[in-house]
């Protein structure tokens, strides 16, 4: 009898997690070798396998049998070690990929996965209906398949459990029917209807195609996962003795079917076997028994695979009723009922040769991403992953590979078709942004590259790829929002911003730290923001901003540049101008910013650099407007390099050197020289820059003592009234003036 599978509980909406099963139910022998090896010996075996041999000959029936076996042996083996690193619950390849990969990529195999199983519904109650229009010649053989369909489905929702028990019984019919063809006897060629050069040929990968249902027979084992009563040790060692035995058997029968019957039979007659066979009805029993169980399987397994989806959240909403158990068995049958539907589609638009070629490339999808599941697993060696059954990740890689050549082979426009619609649910599904509370190894894969990453950026930095990696002491986010929109325009997403603060408050917990973390992220990401968050605890905000700076990174991988607001407090000047001091002492870039009031970044149209040359603060200054300058924010805005001229020809000396500069660097400025005519600078400053929406201003670097303090208050005394200004200062020692925007 089937365990009882309980409801899944959602821990935190959309997904939920799947509760264990109850300690009973099915064994290796009945739960997944009985299911699989019914499967694989079904409709294509009996009503098909003839046409193989009669299309490819005896050495290319090998080949095709050999090649299937193979791929569906390495995914045999990649299921195993995943099986036995996990405890597998309902949804059987599904439920092993969604918490290998993530539930993106479950849900979009998933999806396919489950059409496949509703579709191999159709494939074998065809294969039924059409033998037994051959055995009785007059039927409506789309009549007696739509009957059998639904008499199928009734079956499994009326009782699982007899469905189950009924196996045994068939699959005694099919040994009785291989025995019968095992000591029949040759047909004389003259016996042979029909002829050879009548039939159509085709060519070899097609034949494969046709064939290749055969050998997936692994599924419908796995697809039981949840029913099972110890699923790691029952699916491997189930699934690999199906898939022994099976191969056995399309190794011999190509044999008997070559050397018994005329090419001729083979390709015309499909029901070749019972003229071969010393008891021919006995191939009808294993036709019929083979077709209805392989129906049956597929009826218990789709509606369970679709199930997991809804109850995972995979679903969109409104289709949450799918997940949905009925009785002690917790029976799916909304899931029975809608797979039936399509079942009967499939069974009045289809036929056998249409539908077979489908369901291989659904389940070589399938295939293919289970084997790049434990590729993955098996190459990152995460701790987590720890299988009692180990496969070397190049067999796995061998069995990705193979699935993805094979479905080429078969159909290129369909293979592409198939991979874009995987991809296409994988990328809705990716913004619907599940949550789970299971992981997954796409983060194992991201510490891979990022460790990677790191030890490779221990090489000495190069101008060329320099990127502005900023620290913004932004304090609550949206007390200072247009610092944190500022630095998202100079990082657009190219280099690692932070967001950080400094908590204050006394005997401030671990907790309290971590909930504003998580304030701070939720804030961001809804508007938009890709910045990682840093919160740290400090007597005072100074103190604590040295400390981040001090400690904050990892290896070479730490912020170059600070940004911060100004300072409001004359009292704290002091203080402020020894911080300053701190980070340039520690190779820090910093960049002040001085709000403009009420203006804020005005129009974003214009960008007021004043130059003093590519060295130094110039150089920062000027890759620091080009990246404004090309952020979404202040696109088509105009950057305007400003220098001062004591004479005319110092301004024609100047533009000489400085335009030919300009253009090398490609940033798009525009040089503006400005004679001075015996004015302060201060003055040109101010009538300059008053009409822009942003001005960048150098800093002098500090010394030694508090005389930073005071240099800087008189720096914010000359621009008073300005726009918002940036006050730049370079500490790195690398030539911002090389750089290749």
């Amino acid at each position: 009898m089937l365990p009882v599978l309980r409801r899944l509980r959602r821990s935190r909406p959309p997904v939920a997690s799947v509760v264990q099963p109850i300690p009973s139910g099915l064994g290796t022998f009945g739960g997944v070798f009985t299911p699989s090896i019914l499967t694989i010996l079904g409709v294509i075996m009996y009503l098909r396998f003839g046409w193989v041999v009669g299309q490819v000959g005896l050495l290319g029936t090998f080949v095709i049998v050999t090649l299937a076996t193979s791929i569906t042996f390495l995914t045999s083996l990649s299921i195993a070690a995943i099986a036995t690193d996990q405890r597998v619950r309902a949804g059987g390849a599904y439920y092993m990929i969604s918490r290998s990969l993530g539930i993106e990529t479950g849900g979009a195999v998933g999806v396919p996965l489950y059409l496949a199983q509703a579709l191999s519904i159709a494939l074998y109650t065809i294969g039924f209906a059409e033998s037994v229009a051959l055995r009785f010649p007059g039927v409506d053989e789309k009549l007696i398949g739509l009957v059998t369909t639904v008499a199928v489905a009734v079956l499994a929702l009326v009782s699982a459990s007899l469905a189950i028990r009924a196996q045994y019984v068939i699959m005694a019919g099919i040994v009785l029917s291989l025995l019968a063809l095992i000591f029949g006897s040759s047909i004389p060629p003259e016996a042979a209807s029909g002829a050879a050069s009548a039939v159509e040929r085709v060519g070899f990968w097609t034949v494969f195609a046709v064939f290749f249902p055969a050998v997936t027979g692994i599924m419908a084992g796995v697809n039981m996962s949840g029913d099972l009563r110890d699923p790691n040790r029952s699916i491997p060692a189930g699934t690999f003795a199906a898939v022994a035995v099976g191969y056995a058997i399309y190794m011999l029968l190509p044999i008997l079917l070559f050397f018994r019957a005329p090419e001729a039979a083979l390709l015309s007659d499909p029901l070749v076997m019972t003229r071969i066979a010393v008891w021919g009805d006995s191939i009808l029993v294993g036709v019929w028994g083979a077709t209805l169980s392989s129906a049956l399987g597929s009826v218990l397994g789709a509606p369970r695979v679709l199930q997991a989806l809804a109850r995972d959240g995979v679903l969109p909403r409104p289709l949450a009723f799918l997940g949905r158990g009925s009785g002690d068995e917790d029976t799916p049958r909304i899931g029975t009922g809608l797979t039936l539907g399509l079942a009967l589609a499939a069974v009045w638009f289809g036929d056998l040769d249409l539908i077979a070629p489908v369901l291989s490339m659904f389940f070589l999808a399938t295939y293919g991403v289970l084997n790049a599941s434990a590729f993955v697993e098996s190459l990152l060696k995460s701790p987590s992953f720890r299988p009692t059954f180990r496969v070397h990740w190049a067999l796995s890689l061998l069995g990705f590979a193979g699935c993805l050549a094979v479905m080429f082979l078969i159909n290129a426009i369909a293979t592409v078709v198939a991979i874009a619609s995987i991809f296409g649910v994988y990328l809705w599904l990716e913004r619907r942004s599940l949550e789970t509370t299971w992981g997954d190894v796409r983060r194992g894969v991201w510490m891979a590259v990022t460790r990677a990453g790191l030890l490779r950026l221990r090489e000495a930095d190069d101008s060329k790829n320099w990127r502005p990696n900023l620290l913004v002491l932004s304090g609550a986010p949206q007390n200072r929002w247009p610092l944190v929109q500022l630095a998202s325009a100079i990082t657009h997403n190219r280099s690692i911003l932070t967001v950080s603060t400094v908590l204050t408050a006394p005997e401030v917990t671990p907790e309290r730290v971590r909930k504003a973390e998580r304030q701070i992220e939720e804030y961001l990401a809804e508007r938009a923001v890709q910045s990682l968050v840093r919160v740290i605890a400090a007597p005072d905000p100074f103190e604590g901003a040295e400390r981040l700076v001090d400690s904050y990174g990892l290896g070479a991988l730490v912020p170059n540049t600070i940004l911060l607001g100004d300072p409001q407090d004359p009292e704290r000047q002091k203080r402020y101008g020894q911080t300053i001091a701190h980070f340039y002492a520690r190779n820090r870039n910093v960049i002040i910013a001085r709000d403009g009031g009420a203006q804020g970044f005005g129009a974003r149209k214009r960008i007021d650099v004043w130059w003093g040359g590519l060295r130094g603060n110039g150089g920062l200054m000027l890759i620091l407007a080009y990246l404004l300058h090309s952020s979404l924010d202040w696109r088509g805005s105009e950057v305007r390099i400003q220098m001062v001229a004591p004479t005319e020809k110092a301004a024609r000396d100047m533009r000489a050197s400085v335009e030919g500069l300009l253009r090398d660097t490609r940033t798009g400025a525009q040089l503006d020289v400005i004679l001075a005519r015996s004015r302060p600078f201060d003055q040109i400053l101010r009538e300059t820059s008053r009409d822009a929406d942003l001005v960048l201003l150098g800093m002098a670097s500090p010394g030694e003592g508090d005389g930073f303090a005071d240099y800087y208050a008189a720096l914010r005394d000359r621009t008073e009234g300005l726009p918002t200004t940036l006050f730049v200062l370079a500490a790195e020692d690398i030539a911002f003036g090389q750089m290749q925007a």
